[in-house]
């Protein structure tokens, strides 16, 4: 047996472990949180960190999921699972959308683009109140299981799946293909890669990957309001990215797992405890360019 299925073994180990050190309701509310920050830098991090294009859009696909689940279940009775299906259909398509104009653009003005669709579709969900509500927000949403714990037992099972299945993706020939589109496109189209087609994939399944992150939001939290997709999620999801690791797997679940507890753990210190974060943050930009995984590489090979 590998090392590297050992560690994933183990990992799902100390997941299964956790609710049952962590006992409080409000903690094990942001486990559940926690779990659908590493389906959401996942997502991202294949868009960013493997086909090397900028999206600061990742909190609309978020919000879709999270709304067309929503108004299916509660609008016209459908199913929780039905409906969770559609919702991540929904968010992969409107993904392509995005990729059929983003194919075409690069660096800057493709971050400006993606960022322009998500201020789009936030101000979608704010003003089209005959639907979602508007700032008045949907609630008493149910869960799809009885509690908290089965709660993130569900996502975060479907979080290491999510996992497992990108490990393979990213280790295939696919991956292979979309890193030569990071590394030089143009390069990579001189051997017959049709970076456009590759690309409008990454975008389409990491939107579809975002939007089911987006289906258990609601039951969490029990309302839903347009404020929980607003642009700064995308910049606190890309956070996650780099800090974590971007381009690699593991890297993305540290920094989801980090920027989760950090301003929780941090609350004691009242109203210093933004500075305190933002200091953090920049800290690790400025002394771990590569992320804390790569720091971590780095650090273990001196050792050794």
């Amino acid at each position: 047996m590998s090392a590297r299925i050992v560690y994933f073994l183990l990992s799902i180990l100390v997941v299964a472990a956790l609710p049952w050190l962590i006992t409080t309701p409000y903690w094990r509310g942001i486990l559940v949180l926690c779990a659908m920050n590493v389906l959401l830098a996942l997502s991202l991090n294949l868009v960013m960190g493997y086909a090397g294009q900028l999206n600061l859009g990742q909190s609309a696909f978020f919000g879709i999921g999270a709304y067309v689940s929503t108004l299916l279940i509660k609008s016209y009775g459908w199913s929780f699972w039905l409906a969770a299906l559609a919702a991540v259909g929904a968010a992969g398509l409107l993904g392509l959308a995005l990729a059929a104009f983003a194919v075409r653009l690069r660096g800057h003005y493709l971050a400006i683009a993606s960022l322009g669709f998500a201020v789009i579709t936030y101000q979608v969900l704010v003003n089209w109140e005959k639907v979602t509500q508007g700032v008045r927000g949907i609630y008493g949403i149910l869960p799809p299981v009885p509690n908290t714990t089965a709660l993130f037992y569900l996502v975060a099972a479907i979080a290491v799946l999510v996992y497992a299945l990108l490990d393979n993706l990213v280790r295939s020939p696919i991956g292979e293909t979309l890193r030569a589109i990071r590394e030089d496109e143009v390069s990579a189209a001189s051997l017959g890669v049709n970076g456009a087609l590759w690309k409008a994939f990454a975008f389409g399944l990491g939107a579809g990957i975002a939007g089911l992150a987006g289906v258990f939001y609601p039951g969490l939290v029990g309302t839903l309001v347009p404020d929980a997709f607003n642009i700064v999620e995308s910049f606190t999801m890309m956070a996650m990215v780099i800090v974590g690791g971007m381009g690699t797997m593991i890297g993305p679940v540290v920094g989801a797992v980090v920027l989760t507890f950090l301003p929780e753990l941090l609350r004691g210190f009242g109203e210093l405890r933004l500075m305190i974060y933002g200091i953090a943050l920049t800290l690790v930009v400025l002394f771990m360019p590569g992320g804390m995984v790569q720091a971590w590489m780095t650090l273990r090979a001196r050792i050794r």
